[in-house]
């Protein structure tokens, strides 16, 4: 049985037909998507693309000097902004690898549970804390690492370990190295379930094959499993950094990248700079600086994982 196609699909298909006269055919198609690119331009690139012009001026706010890449030039003499970027290389690092391969071995271990009705209880378990505000967990990771209340030193007390209790957030020494264990033991619910989608999509007679062959489930993992969600792992790469190198809410709650500027970020920079001391041109600059950056470490992450699906 044929089916013909509707007069408006034809036209659009026809031969030597204008863009606008295509559109003009579709026009309520195209009526029904206007609202969203409307709000799509205002909110979401009308936004930075004023901040990219800003970012060339001196701009307080209530008047504007044109500075032309002086705001850039002045962010290579800015010991706090370098010390930012030095910060948030570290704490990127260590974070991006620690959720990401704990996520991923929670993944392996529900993928290999035989209970189905089990491994759906833990999927729901490990969603649950995404309830839970970051405000709050981030309050209570103060509580945890205060210097004169808080549980982390307790514990060590009670443990007769009393000369390796510290002002963790108070200490130049410590302060970055306590917001890198931040959320331990780094299980991310999402990823969890993204890492766990990807397994359950290899093929069965792939794994049985192994299983024939005396392949142990390390061995496995590495030449099975890992290379057949490279896809999935690097998806969570890409929203992982972007999300370490932009945020600052962690810094902001905890130390107000403090002592100092030992956990300065850039975010947090960029954000002091614009609201304390009421320089709004070479914020812009700043953010601007923050885009570059996850922009190239974005590029790099695609170009050199690809997924892999020949086993």
């Amino acid at each position: 049985m044929s089916v013909v196609p509707s007069k408006a699909v034809h036209r659009s298909k026809a031969k030597g037909e204008s863009l606008w006269s295509r559109i003009v055919a579709n026009r309520y198609c195209y009526l029904a998507l206007l609202p969203m690119f409307v709000f799509l331009i205002l909110f979401s690139y009308y936004p930075p693309l004023l901040a990219l012009f800003r970012s060339f001026f001196d701009w307080n706010g209530a008047q504007s000097i044109f500075m032309g890449i002086g705001n850039y030039l002045e962010l290579f003499k800015d010991k706090i902004f370098l010390k930012s970027v030095a910060n948030v290389a570290k704490l990127s690092v260590f974070r991006i690898l620690a959720i990401n391969a704990m996520s991923l071995l929670v993944a392996e271990l529900l993928f290999n549970l035989k209970s189905d009705r089990a491994r759906r209880c833990y999927q729901v378990a490990f969603l649950i804390p995404m309830v839970v505000p970051t405000i709050v967990s981030l309050f209570l990771w103060q509580f945890i690492y205060d210097g004169q209340f808080g549980l982390l030193n307790a514990l060590l007390s009670a443990l007769g370990l009393e000369h390796l209790q510290h002002a963790w957030l108070g200490e130049t020494g410590t302060a970055l190295r306590a917001l890198m264990f931040v959320g331990c033991p780094w299980i991310v619910g999402t990823n969890t379930l993204i890492y766990l989608a990807g397994l359950q999509g290899i093929s069965e007679s792939v794994i049985e094959s192994a299983v024939l062959e005396g392949c142990t489930i390390f061995k496995r993992f590495w030449k099975i499993d890992l290379p057949m969600i490279l896809g999935q792992v690097r998806l969570l790469l890409i929203l992982s950094l972007i999300t370490e190198v932009q945020s600052y809410e962690m810094q902001f709650v905890l130390t107000n990248g403090g002592p100092g500027t030992a956990t300065m970020v850039p975010g947090l920079h960029m954000y002091q700079v614009a609201f304390s001391y009421g320089r709004l041109g070479y914020a812009c600059a700043i953010g601007m600086a923050i885009f570059a950056i996850t922009l190239i470490l974005t590029w790099l992450n695609m170009k050199y994982i690809r997924p892999n699906v020949d086993v």
